[in-house]
């Protein structure tokens, strides 16, 4: 026995296990609901039932609130149906769900960005193309099934292989392999496309692209994407870090302003020490967004980053800067402190 899931405004259907998350039913039939972590943690996933019956699993109160639950909000990655079901959600357009494909990659190189950042290259096989919208990420799978999620730093059109940014988490099963142990030509495991974080390019809304630390990936994924569609919408990158040396692609954006004159460069830094001689823009690089425009209502907003600096921009440019919240577009780096933490 299965049950029906039907997303509205959309009409789109699709059916579930009884015990098979409505999320994972979604991706398994090619529906492209929106989401991030798949486990509870960031709230990506989240919309409103409007009819039928489920069990919530475990997840994090900051990703659902009990009173958002009360209201009939749920998270699709953790919500496993008990009747069918009738969902609102936002949607992704039927040719945009890229099928998620499990394949090996080599590591084709391995550069050291900053003291805890290297930028991973991998290649991958010639024979099996990994379609993908700039801004989604890859997980990689261990040899004990663990999984690490990261997002690709390029856009399509400059693969045909992928890049990845990879910050040093000391202790960390796979980060410390990276920055300790690998080497060029080693294999990997790699599964994807995933998310729902990628351009509209429905819209000629001016848009803010915030990004904190590796949360830079995506988004230069996007500016990538951007400048190879020619898309002309004034855009605004507000980049953070707690030190200069955080952000470690400076250079590469600098180079882009140049060829994109439609695109404006505001980097921010929290914690800049004497001997940094920092001189430009200083304090939280969500609130720099609010200080140059108190009037969001008329943007798109892109962020990727810190969860506390995802969710501070989603709260705060909603209540402040009156952003609507189906314009507002997150991807928030949740590590395996932050997904099983309480």
């Amino acid at each position: 026995m299965s049950f029906n899931i039907t997303v509205q405004p959309s009409g789109r259907a699709f059916t579930a296990a009884p015990d098979e998350a409505i999320l994972a039913a979604a991706i398994r039939q090619g529906i492209g609901l929106p989401y991030g972590c798949k486990d509870g943690a960031c709230g990506s996933c989240k919309c409103r039932k409007l009819e039928g019956t489920v069990a919530l699993g475990p997840h994090q109160s900051k990703a659902l609130s009990p009173e958002e639950e009360a209201a009939g909000f749920i998270l699709t990655c953790s919500a496993v149906p008990l009747s069918d079901v009738v969902l609102e959600s936002r949607q992704v357009t039927d040719e945009s769900a890229f099928p998620v494909k499990k394949m090996p990659s080599r590591v084709t190189s391995l550069e050291k960005k900053s003291h805890d950042v290297i930028v991973l290259k991998l290649q991958l096989p010639a024979n099996d193309t990994l379609r993908y919208h700039a801004g989604q990420y890859v997980e990689f799978i261990l040899r004990d099934g663990a999984r690490r999620s990261y997002s690709m730093a390029n856009a399509p059109h400059n693969g045909p292989g992928v890049e990845l940014h990879i910050r040093h988490m000391p202790g960390g099963k796979f980060t410390d392999h990276v920055f300790g142990v690998m080497k060029e030509k080693e294999i990997l495991r790699v599964e994807g496309p995933y998310g729902s974080f990628f351009l509209r390019e429905d819209s000629d809304k001016p848009m803010v692209l915030l990004a904190s630390g590796t949360g830079f990936a995506p988004i230069k994924a996007l500016i990538e994407h951007l400048q190879h569609k020619g898309i002309t919408r004034p855009v605004t990158l507000y980049w953070g870090g707690r030190r200069p040396e955080d952000l470690y692609m400076d250079d590469w954006v600098q180079a882009r302003l140049a060829d994109m004159p439609h695109l404006t460069y505001v980097p921010v830094i929290s914690n800049a020490l004497p001997e940094d001689n920092w001189t430009g823009r200083t304090g939280f690089v969500h609130k720099a967004v609010l200080e140059d425009f108190p009037d969001l209502s008329g943007h798109q907003v892109y962020a990727c980053g810190a969860p506390i600096v995802v969710d501070s921009a989603r709260a705060e440019y909603s209540a402040q800067g009156g952003l609507p919240a189906e314009e507002f577009y997150a991807d928030s780096f949740t590590s395996e402190q932050d997904k099983h933490g309480n």
